[in-house]
């Protein structure tokens, strides 16, 4: 059984860097961009309002618990990729830690954050659309929605082709709509805040402390995304340098836009009011802001289409680095002679979450990408605490007080998959067992090629 904790060195993974095909042209601005474009999305336009039926006005310190166990993992995050600036991000990080094994499952689990995740971000981006248009009284056919999304399935396409055609041009779009998005939600926190009623923060934790971890494991949805901008490492001019400070920038900004925007939101209704679809734009319609309503709907389809670039973008990259490690078919790590980018890992990716997006209904996604993330993130913490103490790397970019947040990036982790529902543990194992059979027939037919 050997076999499984087979490593790749990193003298191997930093030889793949050199010899890389990909386009480096991202700088820290990009990069940042692309960390809050995929962070701030459904989760402050929709999230929050579910979160709040557990949390109560808590749901402020929710923000706040999820973002610092994010911050953690941003930190180790920010270790590895300033050693190890390569598109396979956890994967190749736990190839390197701890063999191909947890690599494996590591990647797999990427995969239900990026490419799974998106089903639901695609679907949700549609219902936002359609709303949207709703309000200004155009009404699309219902045979294009059911049984076929037809805008589900549109949106991923239109973001398949940019991403074709190059990252500048994908890193181009996604900094304007981010600059739109920050600046709506901004433009409710300036609105909101004349609307606040103290009264309305009071019990502030309605169901206890248990209430407030429940919602910060919810809302932690919100926060997936920063790890994405690793997997452009091969795609950035200065990675050791640009990638650990555009991880915690994107962080950063993006933690402090949603605690604001949360303290507003609650000042404004109850909290037994939000559990809705649109939380943002229904305070605002309950105070007869209607326009206002409608520009943060306008806002939700921008954020919504800023997760699904970033996320489509990140998956092609893990796969093709599974690809170089023969994982997965060789065609997957194929460069595109003129672009420059992943081409078939792109299509491929494209073709899934625009076709399961547009015939299925994945609710419960949410959930499961939480769970699934907080594990990668986990993995991630214990690399860097081996990777460090073994003196494998020796990061330009160093956390203080080592090893202190890499245990406690570690724990926060299990502690907030502990607080998700049961049935989310249920159907996590099933994936992971799906994982170990995909893993097990990918090593049979790796040894019948050789």
């Amino acid at each position: 059984m050997s076999f499984l904790f087979r490593k790749k060195s990193l003298n191997e993974a930093l030889s793949e860097i050199e010899s890389s095909k990909l386009n480096k042209v991202l700088n820290v601005f990009d990069l940042t961009f692309f960390g809050i474009g995929a962070i701030i999305g459904a989760g402050i336009f929709a999230l929050v309002g579910t979160a709040s039926s557990f949390a109560g006005p808590s749901i402020i310190l929710s923000f706040i618990i999820a973002s610092l166990v994010c911050l953690f993992s941003a930190l180790s995050y920010a270790e590895l990729t300033s050693s190890i600036p390569i598109s396979g991000s956890a994967y190749t990080y736990s190839y390197i830690a701890f063999g191909e094994f947890i690599a494996f499952l590591v990647g797999w689990n990427l995969i239900l954050e990026y490419l799974v995740g998106n089903m639901a971000v695609a679907t949700s981006w549609s219902a936002y659309f359609i709303s949207l248009l709703e309000n200004f009284h155009i009404h699309i056919p219902n045979y294009l929605l059911k049984p076929f999304n037809v805008p589900a399935f549109f949106i991923v396409f239109f973001i398949t082709i940019l991403l074709l055609i190059g990252i500048k041009e994908s890193a181009k779009f996604n900094n304007f709509l981010v600059i739109l998005k920050v600046l709506i939600l901004l433009f409710f926190v300036f609105v909101g805040i004349w609307f606040i009623k103290p009264q309305h923060y009071k019990p502030f934790m309605p169901n206890g402390f248990s209430g407030t971890l429940t919602g910060a494991g919810l809302i932690f949805f919100a926060y997936i995304g920063f790890d994405a901008i690793s997997t452009l490492s091969e795609e950035t001019k200065n990675p050791k340098k640009h990638l650990p400070i555009s991880i915690i920038l994107s962080l950063v900004i993006s933690t402090i836009i949603y605690i604001l925007t949360a303290f507003v939101l609650i000042g404004i209704s109850n909290y037994k009011n939000l559990n809705v679809a649109d939380p943002l734009s229904k305070v605002l319609n309950d105070i007869n802001l209607n326009w206002a309503g409608s520009i943060l709907a306008i806002g939700a389809l921008i954020s919504t289409t800023t997760v699904l670039l970033t996320f489509q973008a990140g998956q092609p990259r893990i796969f093709f680095a599974m690809s170089r490690d023969k994982f997965i078919p060789k065609f997957f790590s194929y460069i595109h002679p003129k672009f420059k980018t992943p081409f078939i890992s792109i299509i491929i990716c494209g073709l899934i979450v625009g076709i399961f997006s547009a015939i299925s209904d994945i609710s419960v996604v949410a959930e499961l990408t939480n769970i699934g993330t907080l594990f990668t993130f986990f993995i991630i913490n214990l690399g860097v605490l081996y990777l460090k103490i073994k003196k494998q790397i020796n990061p330009p970019f160093k956390t203080p007080l080592f090893p202190s947040f890499q245990i406690l990036g570690a724990i926060s982790c299990l502690i907030l998959m502990l607080s998700l529902p049961k049935i989310t543990w249920f159907r996590f194992i099933l994936w992971l067992i799906v994982g170990i059979i995909i893993y097990f027939i990918s090593l049979v037919l790796r040894k019948k090629a050789v």
